[in-house]
């Protein structure tokens, strides 16, 4: 889970007290887990920390209580079209508009640098 993480210090950097930001993933087994070690390196080396993060599971409240809903790629925003009602469902869409942001789990470390820097440069859109 390198990408939400990073989104949401990235987000949360920028709006400053405009904006509150939350990360959580449609998926059960990173839960409790710490971001990618590469990814906390790569993000720090850009100014963001998030060492500190804790991956927590998305649900229909989480959904209900945002305003918008990014998503780093199309298979997450299907498995959140799924668990979203309709006025949830509403609030979904790509982080990149019609792009997924690479995820570079299983990567060298220079592709953890590149998604930074496709998440910092996309963050402009999502900003007040």
């Amino acid at each position: 889970m390198p990408r939400s993480p990073i989104a949401a210090a990235v987000l949360a950097k920028a709006g400053g007290d405009k904006v509150e930001i939350r990360s959580a993933g449609p998926r059960e087994r990173h839960v409790g887990k710490g971001a990618h070690t590469i990814s906390i390196r790569a993000a720090a080396e850009s100014g963001y920390d998030i060492e500190d993060h804790r991956a927590v599971r998305v649900n229909l409240r989480m959904l209900q209580w945002s305003d918008s809903v990014l998503t780093m790629d199309r298979s997450v925003l299907g498995e959140l079209h799924e668990l979203a009602d309709e006025t949830s469902a509403a609030k979904l869409r790509l982080y990149l508009d019609g792009e997924d942001v690479h995820d570079p789990w299983e990567d060298a470390y220079p592709a953890f640098t590149e998604c930074v820097k496709a998440i910092v440069d996309g963050a402009r859109p999502h900003l007040p």
